[in-house]
């Protein structure tokens, strides 16, 4: 069993690498100043880390259920602080992308052996209150990242500017490398899987032909490559559906088990899980551009327009098992309902107060918005895992992980990519009006789904 202060370490090690995916957001105007990157290079800052994570957290589960989940866990802990300490002192934009693609593969060491472990070590009502707690820290940490991203430049600590954002990680990582030695126990699978080469490499290629074209492409002028990337993905996800059912047939262990995604908990909760994180990665990154770029505010400014998102968000998730033990799924469809609501009210805030809009105005829409996504995100996560066998953790979690980060890495994609395309020709307040409207389709989208989930959770 974990106790309180190992549950603790488990959820730093889940947060750092939400906070790293978020906190460049503000931090970006700083870096394209300073090492004069460009847009494609500051698009390769963002995305690089998110592919190369996305790509190797299935593989961080398998690896984790094999090896040992705490000695997973803290080689992944201990490389994500070398690798932020190289983004810290990275002397060119290449070499910040370079430890950008190099943390990304370190946090997907780490983030797995998160979830497996919680599911390892607890059991009824425990692990209902550390799945909350699992969830109300993604969410939490996706909104404070851009917040102490905006503190952090704009502070400027001992002149280190945008370096801060990557160096404050190196003491971080220290403290729960000390505190995992001491309170995490260590997990593994009964029946642990060798690693699925063919597989893997497959979702590699899979994820890599999808997210790397859409992050690159506006910035580049969509050149051939990108095209012919595009054209590779659809190839390669049906290689690996092939692949992964033909070695469940044959009984070894893939590294996506067909098996796995017929537990309809798992599977009714991963549809939902990609629209939710495409319109959330997406609304923080446009946000992050219209509060700096359209209404010129400051990064500390732009920091704290988000804060009564996360305090909202931060009390839903911790009310989410009280609430859910009395109305089962439909605190998500309820959360769905006040996160529209929220949208909405930020859209009409930007679209009639432009360009006069301060914290004041922006707070309530921006509120009740991270109160609807704080009743959706925790009870999705503890959903998806309920049926997931023990000795499947680390697989069942690297699956939930992976689908979270692709989706949050094509959000920054999609609709970032729409919201930059349309600035260029209609301005800051029609293109952030025309990104909330997508955003607002796909949290219609989750509500509706959210309709099929099962009544009651476990």
């Amino acid at each position: 069993m974990i106790g309180p202060l190992g549950l603790f370490t488990v959820l730093l090690g889940a947060a750092l690498p939400l906070i790293d995916f978020f906190i460049v957001n503000v931090a970006l105007p700083a870096i394209d100043h300073d090492l004069a990157a460009g847009p494609a290079v500051l698009e390769l800052i963002v995305g690089g880390y998110g592919v190369t994570y996305a790509v190797l957290l299935v593989l961080g589960g398998r690896l984790g259920d094999t090896a040992g989940r705490r000695r997973l866990f803290l080689a992944g802990m201990a490389a994500f602080g070398l690798t932020s300490l190289a983004c810290g002192l990275a002397p060119t934009a290449w070499t910040l992308v370079a430890a950008r693609v190099a943390q990304g593969g370190a946090a997907a060491l780490m983030l797995p052996q998160v979830l497996a472990t919680i599911q390892a070590t607890t059991q009824g009502a425990r692990r209902a209150r550390a799945m909350s707690l699992y969830g109300a820290t993604g969410g939490l940490s996706m909104v404070a990242g851009q917040v102490l991203g905006g503190v952090l430049v704009a502070a400027d600590v001992a002149g280190l500017g945008w370096r801060s954002v990557f160096l404050v990680n190196v003491p971080v990582a220290v403290l729960g490398l000390v505190l995992a030695v001491r309170c995490v126990p260590e997990t593994r699978s009964d029946r642990p899987a060798s690693v699925d080469v063919p597989g893997t490499l497959l979702l590699a290629l899979s994820l890599v032909s999808l997210l790397l074209p859409l992050t690159e492409g506006r910035a580049t002028g969509w050149p051939l490559w990108t095209w012919l990337l595009l054209g590779v993905f659809p190839c390669a996800a049906a290689g690996f559906f092939v692949v992964e059912r033909r070695a469940d047939r044959l009984g070894r262990t893939p590294l996506v088990p067909p098996s796995l995604l017929r537990l309809p908990s798992l599977r009714r909760g991963l549809v939902m899980t990609v629209p939710f994180s495409i319109g959330f990665s997406g609304f923080m990154f446009v946000v992050a551009v219209v509060l700096q770029q359209g209404l010129r505010m400051g990064p500390v400014a732009a920091g704290l327009a988000l804060a009564p998102m996360a305090v909202a968000f931060f009390g839903a998730s911790l009310a989410g098992p009280r609430l859910t033990g009395r109305f089962g799924s439909r605190v998500v469809t309820a959360g769905g309902v006040l996160q529209a609501v929220g949208i909405g009210t930020l859209l009409l805030t930007l679209r009639y107060g432009w360009p006069h809009l301060g914290l004041a105005e922006l707070a309530p829409g921006v509120a009740v918005a991270g109160l609807g996504q704080g009743l959706q995100l925790p009870v999705l996560m503890r959903l998806m895992l309920s049926d997931v066998p023990a000795d499947r953790a680390g697989v069942g979690s690297g699956v939930v992980t992976t689908t979270q980060q692709s989706a949050l890495a094509l959000g920054v994609a999609t609709l970032g990519s729409l919201f930059l395309a349309l600035t260029a020709s209609t301005g800051f307040r029609d293109a952030a009006t025309a990104t909330l409207l997508a955003q607002l389709a796909l949290i219609a989208l989750t509500t509706a789904l959210s309709l099929r989930l099962p009544r009651t959770l476990h």
